[in-house]
């Protein structure tokens, strides 16, 4: 039951991406938008569907998801930071941004199940060493705030390192209890990398709130700007 559910999330936050592009973005860019991130999708389901990733004890197993995922992440990042990128950013309100980080909640929610289930150590829930919950927890408040003027803003930037700085712990430790590397020992390996359709964490949640923490961050900068320059 908890993978009809899960995949049922999988499906909402993409259905939430698609929807927020096409009503600021336009339907030509949520399009394009649709066009990268369903075949993204449908490649992460089918090596974990299929088993392709399934072996998690030796390469390739998690690389075929983590080095893609890094590499669309870094291109993602140069194109960013280009005029039209920006501009594309700044049509997204910045409440909706910080406030759609409040999905890692379910995240969370679904990690403390596989730990019951035996799929992922404790370490890698809110019950250990995972704080993430706390980033999505707290992002509705911090998007109310980001509409506060300067100093939401400026509460919003830290609030945004606190993230990134708590997703990489989260990340870190799930990589490094795979059983390929088990460089931290725990009472169960780390096999949701190769559990369907769990792999969709790492390979579509986790890279969704790096992106969302991106966009919070540039907005934020080119929000703070102008009142920079009036304050001198």
């Amino acid at each position: 039951m908890i993978n009809i559910f899960f995949v049922g999330f999988v499906i909402l936050m993409t259905g939430v991406v698609l929807v927020q592009s096409t009503r600021y973005l336009g339907i030509r860019t949520a399009f394009a938008t649709a066009a990268s991130l369903v075949p993204w999708l449908i490649y992460v389901g089918w090596i974990s569907y299929t088993g392709v990733v399934r072996n998690l004890s030796r390469p390739p197993g998690t690389v075929l998801i983590v080095l893609p995922a890094v590499a669309i992440l870094i291109l993602l990042f140069w194109r960013l930071q280009s005029p039209a990128g920006v501009t594309a950013v700044l049509a997204f309100p910045l409440w909706v941004i910080l406030g759609t980080q409040f999905f890692r909640v379910g995240v969370e929610l679904f990690l403390h199940e596989l730990w019951t289930a035996g799929i992922v150590p404790k370490m890698l829930t809110f019950e250990g060493a995972n704080f993430d919950v706390y980033v999505g927890g707290t992002a509705p408040l911090i998007a109310w705030l980001s509409t506060r003027g300067r100093l939401g803003l400026k509460a919003a930037l830290v609030w945004n390192v606190f993230g990134v700085v708590i997703l990489a712990n989260v990340v870190g430790r799930a990589i490094l209890t795979t059983p390929a590397l088990h460089a931290i020992h725990t009472e169960v390996p780390n096999l949701m990398f190769g559990t369907f359709p769990f792999t969709f964490i790492p390979g579509f949640f986790v890279p969704l709130a790096i992106t969302l923490h991106l966009l919070a961050f540039i907005s934020i900068r080119r929000r703070l700007r102008p009142a920079a320059r009036t304050a001198s």
